[in-house]
C-alpha cells in the first residue's frame, strides 16, 4: 500500500472519529502516530510521539495562548464586560434598539482584553439580555445579537484563533491582530446597521430606552479608556517591537490583574477561578496544535499537503475562486467540527497551495477568521448558540432567526475583504514595516 493510500485512510478515519466524542486533538494524534508507525516503523512512531507532544507543552512560544486567555478570564470573573456594557448604554439605550447597539459597542470593546468568543457571548447572555427583555426587547434580536456579538473576538485582538494561526504558519502574530482590527471594526459597524434598520422595519423589536444625562455618560465613560488603554499597551508595545506577542500576553494579564485587584472587582477566588478555566481551555487549544504537529507529520511523509497544494493550483480557475472554494471547504468542515479544531486541521494542507497562488498570508488569516465566525453561529455545530441558549432558554430557533440578519454582516465583510485586500494588509504593512 503506498504511502499517499495510508495518508488518505486516516484522513477518512478521523472523520469518522469526530462524531464519536473523543477530542480531535487525541484523535489527530492516534492517527497521527499509528500512520507515521505504518509509513517508517514503530519506534519511530513513538520518537514522533514524544518529540512533538514535549516540543509542543514546552515551547515558550506557545506560552502566549494561556497568557491572553488568562487575560480575557480575568476581564471576565472581574465584571469589566458588566461595566463596558452599562457605558454603551448610557450613550446608546435612548434610540430604538439602542440596547442591542450597546451590546455590539461593550462586546467590541472587551474584545480588545479577551480572545475568547464564547467567553464573550456567555457574558453579554448574562449581562445585555435580562436588561433587553426588562425593556421589551423581543428575544429574536436580544439573543441573536449576543449570539453573533462573541464572534467579534476570532478578528479582534488579542484573537485566540488568529495566535494560533499565526502558531501554525510561522506568521507574525503582531501583524494579524493589527491585520483583524479593521474588518472586526467594520463587521462591528454593519452589525450596528443591522440593528438600526432592523429596528425601523418593526420597531417593536427594540424599544427605547431611558436617556442618560451627560453627567452619567461623563462619570461611566472611564471604563472605555481603561481598557483602551490596556489594549494600546499590549498591541502598541508588540508593534512597536517593545516586548514579543508573549511578553505582551504577560503585560496585558498582569494590567488587567492589577486594574481589578485595585478596583477591588476580584477576589482570590475569581483569580483561582480565572486560573482553572485558563488552564482548561489552553490545554485544549495546545493539545490540538499537538495532535495537529503528529497529524502534520505523518502527512508529510505521505506527501499529501504537497499533492494536495499542487492539485489546488493546477485547477482550471482563477485564483480568486480556488480561494473561495478554500474557505467552503473551511465553512463546510467548521459545520460539523468545532471551528478552531477544524482550522487546526486544515490549514497545513491548504497553506501550502494559498501561498503557491501567490495570496498574503496575512490577508489568508483574516478571511479563514470571517470564515471561522460564520462557522460559530451556523448548525449543526454552533458553540455560540449553544452557550446563548444554555444561558437564556431560549429555543434554538428563536435564535436562529435573530442571527440570521447578521449572518449578512458577515458575508459582506468576508466580500469587502475579498474585494479590498488592503483592508486587511494596509495597517499592518504601515505599522510594522
Amino acid at each position: 500500500m503506498s504511502s499517499v493510500t495510508l495518508g488518505i485512510i486516516g484522513l477518512v478515519i478521523l472523520l469518522f472519529l469526530f462524531p464519536t466524542g473523543i477530542e480531535l486533538g487525541f484523535a489527530m494524534a492516534l492517527v497521527g502516530f499509528i500512520g507515521f508507525s505504518l509509513v517508517r516503523s514503530f519506534p519511530a512512531g513513538l520518537d514522533l510521539l514524544a518529540r512533538d507532544l514535549f516540543d509542543v507543552f514546552s515551547s515558550y512560544g506557545f506560552t502566549v495562548i494561556p497568557l491572553f486567555i488568562l487575560m480575557g478570564q480575568i476581564a471576565y470573573n472581574a465584571g469589566i464586560a458588566r461595566r463596558l456594557y452599562h457605558t454603551a448604554y448610557r450613550f446608546l439605550g435612548h434610540i430604538p434598539g439602542g440596547l442591542a447597539m450597546a451590546t455590539v459597542a461593550g462586546a467590541t470593546a472587551f474584545k480588545a482584553i479577551c480572545g475568547s468568543s464564547p467567553a464573550t457571548a456567555a457574558t453579554f447572555a448574562s449581562v445585555a439580555v435580562p436588561e433587553m427583555d426588562r425593556y421589551g426587547y423581543d428575544r429574536k434580536l436580544s439573543t441573536g445579537v449576543v449570539a453573533t456579538v462573541g464572534t467579534l473576538g476570532i478578528l479582534m485582538p488579542p484573537s485566540v484563533t488568529l495566535i494560533v494561526f499565526g502558531v501554525i504558519t510561522e506568521q507574525s502574530i503582531g501583524k494579524l491582530f493589527l491585520a483583524g482590527l479593521i474588518p472586526g471594526l467594520v463587521i462591528a459597524f454593519f452589525f450596528v446597521l443591522v440593528i438600526a434598520g432592523w429596528c425601523r422595519l418593526n420597531p417593536a423589536l427594540g424599544p427605547k430606552g431611558e436617556r442618560s444625562t451627560w453627567k452619567q455618560r461623563l462619570i461611566s465613560l472611564p471604563e472605555f479608556l481603561f481598557v483602551g488603554v490596556i489594549f494600546l499597551l499590549v498591541v502598541g508595545g508588540m508593534m512597536k517591537g517593545f516586548f514579543t506577542p508573549t511578553e505582551a500576553g504577560s503585560v496585558g494579564t498582569v494590567a488587567v490583574l492589577l486594574l481589578a485587584v485595585v478596583r477591588r472587582q476580584i477576589d482570590f477566588k475569581g483569580y483561582l477561578k480565572s486560573m482553572a478555566e485558563s488552564l482548561r481551555t489552553a490545554g485544549m487549544v495546545l493539545m490540538l496544535i499537538a495532535g495537529s504537529t503528529i497529524l502534520g507529520h505523518f502527512l508529510t511523509v505521505t506527501k499529501i499537503p504537497m499533492l494536495a497544494a499542487e492539485w489546488v493550483v493546477s485547477l482550471p480557475l482563477p485564483r480568486y475562486a480556488v480561494m473561495i472554494l478554500v474557505s467552503l471547504i473551511y465553512l463546510l468542515g467548521g459545520s460539523f467540527v468545532d471551528d478552531l479544531a477544524f482550522m487546526v486541521l486544515a490549514t497545513p494542507i491548504f497553506y501550502p497551495a494559498v501561498k503557491q497562488l501567490g495570496f498574503d498570508p496575512i490577508w489568508f488569516g483574516i478571511i479563514i477568521g470571517i470564515t471561522v465566525m460564520i462557522g460559530v453561529v451556523i448548525p449543526p455545530v454552533a458553540i455560540n448558540v449553544f452557550v446563548v441558549r444554555n444561558i437564556t432558554r431560549e429555543s434554538f430557533s428563536n435564535i436562529y432567526r435573530g442571527v440570521l440578519p447578521f449572518l449578512v454582516s458577515l458575508i459582506a465583510g468576508a466580500v469587502l475583504v475579498f474585494i479590498f485586500p488592503q483592508l486587511a494588509t494596509w495597517l499592518p504593512s504601515v505599522l510594522m514595516r
